[in-house]
């Protein structure tokens, strides 16, 4: 195959990932909402599913999807090496600036993708049942720290 029909079909591969991404963000921001969510809507706590997966289903496909993203999208960059560099040269005249450049995109896209690997996420106590009222943060923090026998 040549280079002009594999960057045609990496090139709408892209498309296709991005538009998956994009539409199944959307499923799972405004149609497969998360169990609080439906609570407000439906009157009651409800699961919800399409096409026989729940919200957190679609997340990994979401996730999987991304990742092919990204393998695309390198395949692209290394198909376009050589023509990228030639325009980025010519942009940026001054050998320093286009390094450090270069090093400064790399840093924050390997940032982006290894920052929320480092997070801690926020811990809560959860909602208590039984029809109890729901408490405060304070309250809750004070539950936390009373002993339990």
């Amino acid at each position: 195959m040549d280079k002009s029909k594999a960057n045609l079909i990496i090139n709408v591969l892209m498309f296709f990932c991005v538009m998956a991404v994009t539409g199944i963000g959307l499923l799972m921001k405004y149609v497969l909402l998360p169990g609080r969510e439906t609570l407000a809507v439906y009157g009651r706590k409800v699961d919800l599913f399409f096409l026989w997966k729940d919200r957190h289903e679609w997340g990994m496909i979401h996730l999987i999807i991304a990742f092919a993203f990204l393998g695309l999208m390198t395949l692209h960059i290394v198909l376009h090496w050589k023509s990228m560099w030639i325009s980025y040269r010519r942009i940026i005249g001054n050998r320093f600036m286009r390094y450090t450049l270069v090093v400064l995109i790399a840093v924050a896209g390997v940032f982006l993708v290894a920052f929320p690997l480092a997070v801690r996420p926020d811990l809560r106590q959860p909602e208590r049942k039984g029809g109890h009222q729901r408490t405060n943060d304070s309250d809750k923090v004070k539950d936390s720290n009373k002993a339990t026998w």
